[in-house]
Order: structure tokens, then C-alpha cells, then sequence
């Protein structure tokens, strides 16, 4: 009885080594191939991927995209091609990759919709640095404020105000606002105006101010030369306006101190504003 037993339990483990040889057969007859096949299109895939993202480093070069950008853009490339390659192969070699397509949307979406605030900026960022409507070193006005640009970060823009306060401006509402950059074109215009008496002669006090503003050597003769016109006349005299351009460096500076010297002149030469007159009626 006992024989029989053991001989038993022994065809039985020998049928299930059968079965799973046969099997592990059948396995290999069926998958190596698609195996092989994957592997072949892994090691071509990974090699092609290479190539293009070489190429795109030497395209967003030519076009002279900022170095941050051409890391982050690189970076994002690569490795989305690689996740295609890979649900692709997984696909040939054939694994249900349905469900694993359909979690990754659903993630997506998700990671989306939490960062809507987050990815707007992000996209802001893509297109000033893309686009370049201002550099490091601008001195720019936006949203209000108004600085020099000392960072383009992905997410932020950060300024440096004339009282030497860092501004941080997210670049989606960056993107989508007015920016004013006054270093774009290399000069900037200044003026101010000076208000005289009728009792002092128009086209003296103009040649005074005109001298003072063309002995300048920070005044740039393009995009229009230094001038001085009539604005108001009204009042008991009238009034004159000074225009010229500096660098946008200088613009500010060399506006105060012209003020200053014309004032100075002006009242050396005991020219001013309308001398304020008392008429008295009698009956």
C-alpha cells in the first residue's frame, strides 16, 4: 500500500514537472523572440533618442536659448521619449500597458490641476526666456514695479528696485501684462521744464538751457538731438521744455544734475518765474 502511494505521489511530481517544463517551453518559444525584438528596439531606441536630444541641444544653441532653459527643456525631452520608448517596447513584448497609460493620465491630470498657479508661471517662464523680451541687466517695469532684472528663473523674475529692493515677479503674470523695458534701445529721454517771466528774453533763456544740456558729455544725438521748445505761454510768461537722450544708465543722473546747473545759471543771471504784481483800484 505504501509502494503504491510513493509510486503515485511520484508520477504526479513528475507530471507537474512536465507541465511546467512544458510550459516554461512554450513560454520561451513564444516570448524570446519578442524579447530579443524589444531589446533590439531598446538599444536603438535609447541610441536615436540620444541623437535628437544632441540635435536639440544644438538647435536651442543656434537660437541661442538661455542655458537654464536648454538644461530644463533637454531634461524634459529625454526623458518623455524614454517613457514612450519604454511603454512601446513593454507593448511588443506583450504586456498590457492600458492600464498603466491610463494611470499615467490620471496622474498627470492630477499633478495638473494642483498646479495650475505653478505651471502658469512655468509657462510664462518657457516664453520670456524663449522670446526674450528682457535680459539680465534690463532695467524693466512691470506690474507696477520697477527695476533691474537680476534673475530669469523658470518659475519667477526677480528685480532690484532703485531703493535696493528685490522684487519677485511670477512670470505668468509677467508674460501676460504690459512690460515696459527702457534698455532695449540702448538710450532713454529726459526732460524737464523751466517756467520764466515775460521780462526775460525767450530766445536767450532757450540758448542758455541748450548750451548747458549740449556741454553734456553723457547727451546722445540718436535717436533726435538736444532740444529746447516753447510748451505754455500764458500767465505772465511762459514755459520751455528741455529733451534729450542719455544711455539708460545715465538717464536719471544726468537729469538731476542739469536741472541743477540750469537752475544755478538761471539764477546767477537773476532770471526766474513772473514777478508777482499788486494792482490797487482807487474810486
Amino acid at each position: 500500500m505504501a509502494d503504491t502511494i510513493i509510486k503515485t505521489d511520484i508520477k504526479e511530481e513528475l507530471s507537474f514537472v512536465q507541465r511546467y517544463t512544458k510550459d516554461a517551453y512554450e513560454f520561451a518559444v513564444e516570448y524570446t523572440p519578442k524579447i530579443i525584438i524589444g531589446l533590439i528596439v531598446l538599444i536603438i531606441g535609447f541610441w536615436l533618442i540620444r541623437q535628437f536630444c544632441k540635435l536639440s541641444e544644438k538647435a536651442m544653441q543656434r537660437r541661442r536659448f538661455d542655458v537654464s532653459l536648454r538644461t530644463f527643456l533637454g531634461s524634459l525631452i529625454s526623458i518623455g521619449l524614454k517613457v514612450i520608448l519604454l511603454i512601446t517596447v513593454a507593448g511588443m513584448i506583450g504586456i498590457q500597458t492600458t492600464s498603466l497609460v491610463t494611470i499615467l493620465g490620471a496622474a498627470g491630470l492630477a499633478v495638473g490641476l494642483a498646479l495650475q498657479g505653478s505651471l502658469s508661471n512655468f509657462a510664462g517662464g518657457v516664453l520670456i526666456l524663449v522670446f526674450k523680451p528682457y535680459k539680465v541687466g534690463d532695467t524693466i517695469e512691470a506690474m507696477g514695479q520697477k527695476g533691474v532684472v537680476k534673475e530669469i528663473q523658470i518659475f519667477n523674475t526677480i528685480l532690484v528696485t532703485g531703493e535696493n529692493k528685490t522684487v519677485i515677479l511670477p512670470n505668468g503674470s509677467v508674460s501676460n501684462s504690459i512690460v515696459v523695458n527702457q534698455s532695449i534701445e540702448g538710450s532713454l529721454r529726459a526732460s524737464f521744464e523751466v517756467y520764466i517771466g515775460n521780462e526775460h528774453d525767450a530766445e536767450r533763456v532757450r540758448k542758455i538751457i541748450l548750451d548747458i544740456v549740449q556741454a553734456d558729455p553723457r547727451i546722445v544725438n540718436f535717436p533726435a538731438i538736444p532740444s529746447v521748445i516753447y510748451t505754455k505761454v500764458g500767465g505772465g510768461g511762459y514755459t520751455l521744455q528741455a529733451r534729450f537722450f542719455t544711455k539708460e544708465i545715465d538717464n536719471s543722473t544726468t537729469l538731476t544734475e542739469i536741472m541743477e546747473l540750469v537752475n544755478k545759471e538761471l539764477s546767477k543771471r537773476n532770471i526766474g518765474e513772473p514777478t508777482a504784481k499788486m494792482i490797487v483800484y482807487q474810486d
